[in-house]
């Protein structure tokens, strides 16, 4: 039976708090505007406070860089969405700046390609894959912190366990927890597979800019 076939993978939500959906396959498939690398449904989650910004407005928001520190979800506990085996880990990648500005987007921009040589690691930043059961689907949480993964492979975690922190490391332009499930862990082959998260009001994907978690 496909994957498509057996319907989504139902995970919890990785996180505690409130975060706004974007890149959401609810919106559009690929949701990232690519299937490479098995991110057909991949989705992303950005920590907001309560008056739904992601860092407090400043000059450098509008004109420059800003310290990932600044934002809420920087070094906020990344959980496993599900219980499974650490299949593979990745911590190595710094955390740069990151960047609202669309100025500061540009040259960020230009540099998306020379990323995507440097294969997976560098646009998933440091990272966690779960497998849930043998030869089934993986699960990957990326763009973590450097320094703050809890875990190494051939550990067995529990929904809920705290892998990591959020970071903001590979391809990321302000902290954010970017989540997807694939077929294999072969990146250059690997194919997206649906998932929908338990929320308060049922199982669903979340709509882009929807804040979920409390």
């Amino acid at each position: 039976m496909s994957e498509a076939a057996r319907g989504p993978l139902v995970l919890d939500l990785p996180f505690r708090g409130r975060w706004r959906t974007e890149m959401s396959p609810a919106r559009r498939i690929p949701s990232h505007g690519t299937t490479l690398y098995g991110t057909s449904h991949a989705i992303d989650f950005v920590a907001v406070d309560a008056a739904g910004r992601s860092a407090p407005r400043s000059w450098r928001a509008a004109l420059a860089t800003e310290p990932p520190q600044a934002f809420v979800g920087f070094g906020a506990p990344v959980l496993a969405p599900i219980a499974g085996t650490v299949v593979a880990v990745h911590g190595g990648e710094e955390d740069h700046a990151a960047r609202r500005s669309q100025l500061a987007l540009v040259p960020y921009a230009l540099g998306q390609a020379a990323r995507a040589r440097r294969g997976h690691h560098a646009l998933a930043g440091n990272h966690v894959v779960l497998e849930p059961e043998l030869g089934g689907p993986v699960i990957l949480l990326a763009h973590l912190r450097r320094g703050s993964l809890r875990v190494a492979v051939g550990d067995r975690v529990r929904a809920g366990e705290v892998l990591g922190e959020c970071g903001n490391s590979g391809n990321s332009t302000e902290p954010h927890v970017h989540v997807q499930v694939s077929d294999c862990r072969d990146w250059d082959r690997a194919k997206g597979v649906p998932l929908a998260f338990r929320l308060a009001d049922g199982v669903r994907v979340p709509e882009e800019g929807e804040v979920v978690g409390q």
